[in-house]
């Protein structure tokens, strides 16, 4: 299908998606791991994965979001690619094939922390040869998660060229990380990823050394902290929202869907973390990852 035929769109998000087992624990995690058994009180299947929910969440903030990424054959995939569609995310740019949906177990204890145990058919793997330079015309921002390094690298050098906006979701350490932290034009990382980059656990300290791959903007969420940023040699420091936590699940890419959303209004920086810390709040509130996505309305309550 052409670029003309589907529609110029805000955001375009290329990555994974998942069909999440939530289990729903009676303790903390430390406890469970104390004691080697526990009781589950409840137990639901929910759609998720980041560059997934991340779309459903800009989408929910009043944005035109698309998905470029792999389905699976069975019901799984349906469930997710019919869950995307009706929250107005347009998955025409995806692929299907022929294995199990990409899944995972979350573990969710009674403070709302998590512990995800995730997996996916390699041949549900993106590659370069799925990103096109007529899908990176078709968004003015392009989103890409760290999980297929071919594609998301792909995608954002093609951005770079074409002269669009590109972000990224930078979840862990790997060899090609540091091409993909130069490639991008802002980098948001996850709070542990900094710190296995550069072994510096001060916020501040681990972005200064990050510098050297990428001269733009640099951002990491902080979990309970809120996020900080490195704009230039200003560091910004966005404290958190104070809310009543039921599940974290999905807050890291409803933050990040908040930055996209503040970019594309041409908010300043500052401006940009404190509404995607309040999106994050948001999320938190609720269960579940594309299922807490907070409208624009929720994330300004929040803020109110």
């Amino acid at each position: 299908m052409t670029t003309e035929a589907q529609g110029r769109v805000d955001v375009l998000g290329i990555g994974v998606n998942s069909i999440d087992r939530v289990i729903r624990l009676s303790c903390t995690a430390r406890e469970m791991l104390d004691t080697g058994k526990v009781r589950v009180p409840e137990e639901e299947l929910s759609c998720g994965g980041q560059t997934a929910t991340a779309m459903a969440a800009c989408a929910a903030l009043g944005l035109r979001a698309a998905y470029l990424g792999t389905f699976g054959s069975d019901e799984h995939a349906q469930r997710i690619s019919g869950e995307l569609r009706s929250r107005g995310v347009d998955v025409s740019r995806c692929s299907a094939r022929d294995v199990q949906n990409a899944g995972a177990t979350v573990l969710l204890d009674v403070s709302g922390a998590r512990t995800v145990l995730w997996h996916r058919d390699e041949r549900l793997r993106l590659d370069a040869r799925d990103v096109s330079p007529e899908a990176i015309d078709s968004a003015r921002l392009v989103h890409v998660d760290d999980v297929d390094d071919d594609a998301a690298l792909a995608a954002a050098r093609l951005a770079r060229e074409r002269g669009v906006q590109c972000t990224s979701d930078i979840e862990q350490a790997k060899d090609r990380t540091p091409e993909l932290v130069a490639a991008v034009q802002m980098p948001i990382f996850d709070h542990n990823a900094p710190v296995q980059l550069t072994g510096e656990h001060d916020p501040e300290r681990a972005l200064r050394k990050l510098r050297k791959w990428n001269p733009g903007v640099l951002v990491m969420t902080l979990g309970p902290q809120g996020a900080a940023a490195l704009d230039g040699d200003e560091f910004l420091l966005s404290p958190a929202l104070s809310v009543p936590v039921l599940d974290t699940t999905g807050a890291g890419d409803v933050f990040r869907a908040g930055v996209i959303y503040g970019l594309l209004q041409g908010w300043p920086l500052e401006t940009q973390l404190r509404f995607a810390n309040a999106a994050a709040a948001a999320s938190c509130t609720r269960f579940g990852a594309i299922s807490s996505v907070p409208s624009l309305a929720d994330v300004r309550a929040v803020t109110s």
